[in-house]
């Protein structure tokens, strides 16, 4: 009897006892009715009263099926998805409460939010938007799945197929995108290309009249520089001329010279010095002179 009693006591104690892991919790119904979550770790309950339903709150995928989908141009697209989600700790009796296949529920709900999507985009530019079109799916389903206590990470698009015909005709289209692009590319290279050679002609003419400018800077230095140099000359001349006090006779001859290399230039003007004054008394200078 004893023995009995203690089989008893320990098949009780093993019926009220629950152990939850870190990555769920545990719903508990008593008669039925939502009473409390279980958290991880060792937790006891009321044998037959009570009962829990586990719920896993880790990150799941769920695949949402290849269906067909008009675009807003009225082609026709087969396209699937995959939803990423996870149920939040604090609401987890949602998860059980409120719905009674999640995974089911999240998939057929995102079927019909991708078809409307999809008719909202042209193809071109649902070929082009795709993380935009996915956006959208994802807010509307987690705004439905909030009852659900389902919090929706992302929605990813993950094929989007078209006719075989549309295929080639799209394929045609880019070839000819490619080949305008070519074009486009090679004349702007020519064009820049004819830039740079007028450039470099504008430049060449630059530095061959900037050579030219520095050419004649540099005679006029030097011509003035000679210039210069027997105005200096003269004035030395002058300096040792003046020096030597000469006589009335002297600077007559040299006046006399100063004429002559006059007379043999090409100007029409003779500027006679004013010693020379008496035609008679220079020559008879000259004479004393000799």
């Amino acid at each position: 009897m004893p023995w009995i009693v203690l089989a008893v006591i320990v098949v009780l104690l093993l019926m009220m006892v629950r152990i939850v892991n870190q990555y769920e919790r545990k719903v508990v119904l008593t008669f039925g009715k939502y009473t409390r979550v279980l958290t991880p770790g060792l937790n006891l309950i009321i044998p037959v009263m009570e009962q829990t339903i586990g719920v896993d709150i880790r990150e799941k995928a769920v695949d949402v099926p290849s269906q067909e989908a008009m675009t807003k141009d009225n082609i026709s697209c087969t396209i699937n998805a995959v939803i990423y989600y996870r149920i939040k700790e604090d609401q987890v009796e949602r998860a059980v409460l409120n719905v009674r296949n999640l995974d089911y529920a999240m998939t057929q709900f995102a079927l019909t939010t991708m078809r409307n999507i999809v008719g909202q985009f042209e193809l071109d530019e649902l070929l082009a938007k795709r993380e935009q079109a996915a956006m959208k799916i994802k807010a509307i389903v987690d705004e439905k799945s909030d009852s659900w206590g389902v919090d929706v990470l992302s929605v990813e698009l993950k094929d989007i197929n078209i006719p075989d015909d549309l295929k080639r005709t799209i394929g045609k289209q880019a070839e000819a995108e490619r080949e305008k692009r070519a074009k486009i590319l090679e004349a702007q290279a020519t064009r820049e290309s004819a830039i740079l050679v007028a450039e470099g002609e504008k430049q060449s003419a630059i530095l061959r009249a900037e050579a030219e400018k520095e050419v004649k800077i540099k005679e006029a230095e030097g011509k003035a520089q000679a210039i210069l140099e027997i105005q200096k000359a003269e004035a030395e001349a002058i300096k040792v001329l003046n020096e030597a006090q000469p006589t009335k006779e002297i600077l007559a001859l040299k006046s006399f010279e100063t004429f002559e290399k006059v007379a043999d230039g090409k100007s029409t003007k003779i500027l006679i010095p004013s010693e020379i004054q008496n035609l008679a008394g220079f020559m008879q200078a000259i004479k004393e002179i000799k």
